[in-house]
């Protein structure tokens, strides 16, 4: 069974720290890229500055170049004076004239962008559109080159290869002669001074397009640039440590108070030890931990009983102390590191148990339970337990699937036993009950009578069956009673010890009684009008009814309704029915007569008080109980009961009713004693109305 409580539970317990982790990855990577960007704009802004200030020195160099004419001697001391590489070429790129050293690859082409990072691809971090501008890579440089339309710094080849970039400040002071390097190894030095430089080779169009001047240029970073890079990144870095200590302080302290709410939220308040949440959850788990150690468990439901009336007796608060006693006990008998024990609502607990064969389970229950009646040691208290075994893997399900303990529902199992506990209800002693599918589909098929009653009322499928009542001497007909059953379209033929005793827990047989009378009513007054000589019937009416102080009056309006004689209706009350309130019962009994009706009393010798009953009731008609004729041993006690109570009824001027006849020889002994009428299988079942018309056109029983 899918676990709604318990995912909320693990919500409860885990949502906070997983949203401060999941926040703290979050900044980690937001703060990251903050720091990326940072440090991409800084860089892109100043690679841009760098690049501008290069471009404007080159265009300035060309615009000299293209104002002098003269022989290539003058073009020689101008650009020696100025003392840059550079590359004359015409418009098919053939070099026309160079100065200092050559090293442009001629890789490249129109440039638009600059990017800093290229780890993440061109064009990642702060990016700064400029003009187009024509730019060649350095043959000897790898760190900076063209992709697309791109001018890329690639960081990790300054990182990897720094020697290569980097100035040594000794040399920047040194003259060509003490350095020992050439004029245009100074000047490379020169132009790009700082702890950075990257060279790349500008071209810049002139003399109309026809000639092309290509100038070294270089990118470089000095102590400054650095400072205020390093500057940044140890600035924010600062900032992620100082939110990754206060992420970890909030991620400690709701770990701290997810294992205080789960102490209170799996602790019970009345017996201070675990509650039903804590049962469902770590019940589970522990199932699914041992699904494959050969491990069987048991779930089992134990009710206090008869804590109710301790609580009336004494108090809630002495009550309260039992459970804690109870629950005491029962933990003292569990192994606390493989089972476990909950209090559930009221006076349940619930146990999570392992055994080897079920006889010893519920040897071990019962041993349990001896404890749990002399905890007290003045009151002895009475305990049920409904046990339901988890099956081993691999053991066929109802459904034929074979079981996976890793898939066992523990509230289910919960539920199965106290399936098997509910059985035990009307038991006045301690017991202990296995659970089996017939209790479940029990459950089952009185969820499906509850769900079609009144559907099946409101279409009348409930039928009316009679069973006849013979007088023994003349085989006359004098009587009947009248007996529901159920016509479903979707069960099929229902007889009435599959219903009624349903209907009289949920309140519903109430309503059949008025069904009954009802349509016993309307029959009996369609026969009269066909001119049948009726016979009356009895009808029974439920002890439910009786807190009704209008019953008579209910009853006598039903049968005036459908017109029929109140001679011809017979009220027929259980023996049960006489340990209610016996004044308002007196009550209404004598109301009925004043109407007319003539009250039976049914299954006479069934209870404990029937002659105190026949005492103060003023009846017309007693029903002897059909056990009166079962089972007799041949010592004639059975002869001499039913004989003596045949006597007693016509002492109050009460006709007399066997029920449950079915030899002849109890009719013969029956008819010797003076008994007015016999109901039972001898002279005929219970059948539908058109039967029991053609009994009742015809007056007397064909016997076969």
């Amino acid at each position: 069974m899918a676990n709604r409580k318990k995912d909320q539970l693990k919500a409860i317990g885990r949502s906070h720290v997983w949203v401060w982790i999941v926040l703290m990855c979050l900044i980690f990577v937001l703060s990251s890229i903050v720091l990326g960007i940072v440090i991409g704009m800084y860089a892109s802004t100043l690679m841009f500055g760098k690049f501008n200030s290069e471009y404007s020195r080159v265009s300035e160099i060309a615009a000299i170049y293209e104002n002098v004419s003269g022989s290539s001697a003058e073009t020689a001391d101008i650009f020696a004076g100025i003392g840059r590489n550079m590359i004359i070429t015409d418009s098919d790129n053939n070099i026309i004239y160079e100065s200092g050293t050559n090293t442009c690859s001629f890789k490249g082409g129109e440039v638009n962008e600059i990017s800093f990072f290229s780890m993440f691809n061109s064009g990642y971090g702060e990016e700064d559109t400029v003009e187009s501008y024509t730019v060649y890579e350095d043959s000897r440089s790898k760190a900076l080159y063209v992709s697309g339309t791109t001018l890329v710094v690639d960081i990790w080849e300054i990182i990897s290869d720094y020697g290569s970039y980097g100035i040594d400040p000794e040399i920047l002071d040194a003259s060509p002669e003490e350095s020992g390097i050439s004029n245009a190894q100074l000047e490379d030095i020169m132009l790009g001074s700082g702890i950075i430089s990257l060279p790349y080779w500008l071209s810049i169009d002139i003399n109309g397009g026809s000639q092309h001047f290509i100038s070294k240029a270089y990118i470089s970073a000095n102590l400054n640039d650095v400072a205020v890079m390093a500057a940044s990144l140890i600035g924010i870095s600062a900032l992620m440590i100082l939110l990754f200590i206060i992420l970890i302080v909030n991620i400690v302290n709701s770990v701290l108070k997810r294992n205080k709410i789960l102490k209170v939220f799996f602790t019970d308040v009345a017996t201070r030890g675990h509650n039903y949440m804590h049962f469902v959850i770590n019940g589970g788990e522990t199932v699914r931990r041992y699904s494959n150690h050969g491990v069987r468990y048991a779930v089992v439901d134990l009710s206090f009983v008869n804590y109710r009336f301790f609580c009336i007796c004494h108090s809630v608060e002495e009550g309260e102390v039992m459970l804690r006693k109870v629950y005491n006990t029962i933990r003292a008998n569990i192994d606390p590191k493989r089972e476990l024990l909950s209090h559930c609502e009221y006076s349940e607990f619930a146990l999570l148990l392992r055994f080897t064969d079920e006889e010893a389970l519920k040897r071990r229950v019962t041993s349990i339970i001896e404890q749990l009646e002399k905890v007290h040691g003045e009151h002895r208290f009475i305990f049920h337990a409904g046990i339901a075994v988890l099956e081993p893997d691999g053991t066929p399900g109802k459904d034929g699937v074979p079981i996976r303990r890793k898939d066992a529902d523990i509230e289910l199992l919960y539920s199965n036993a106290c399936t098997a506990r509910d059985s035990l209800v009307e038991n006045g002693e301690s017991a202990v009950a296995m659970f089996d599918e017939k209790l479940i589909d029990d459950k089952k098929w009185i969820d499906a009578v509850l769900e079609h009653q009144q559907k099946a009322l409101d279409n009348e499928e409930f039928m009316v069956y009679y069973q006849p009542k013979y007088d023994p001497r003349t085989d006359e007909l004098r009587g009947a009673e009248a007996l529901i059953r159920w016509q479903s379209p979707e069960f099929g033929f229902v007889p009435p010890g599959r219903i009624i005793p349903i209907f009289e827990k949920n309140g519903f047989i109430t309503e059949i009684d008025h069904y009954m009378i009802s349509h016993v009513a309307r029959d009996q007054k369609m026969w009269l009008d066909r001119g049948y000589k009726c016979v009356p019937v009895s009808v029974n009416v439920s002890r439910a009814h009786f807190i009704e102080s209008d019953l008579a009056e209910q009853i006598r309006d039903m049968i005036d309704a459908a017109g029929c004689p109140h001679e011809l209706i017979e009220i027929e009350l259980t023996e049960s029915a006489f340990f209610d309130d016996k004044n308002a019962l007196v009550s209404t009994i004598n109301r009925l007569k004043s109407y007319g009706f003539a009250v039976s009393m049914d299954d006479f010798g069934s209870g404990y008080s029937s002659l105190n009953s026949l005492k103060d009731m003023p009846l017309d008609v007693l029903k002897l109980d059909a056990e009166f004729f079962r089972g007799e041993n041949g010592s004639g006690r059975g002869e001499i009961v039913v004989s003596e109570a045949i006597k007693l009824a016509k002492s109050l001027n009460m006709r007399t009713v066997a029920e449950g006849v079915e030899i002849r020889e109890q009719v013969d002994f029956l008819a010797s004693q003076g008994c007015d009428m016999i109901q039972g299988y001898y002279y005929a079942k219970p059948m539908p109305k058109d039967e029991f018309a053609q009994r009742v056109s015809a007056g007397r029983a064909v016997v076969q």
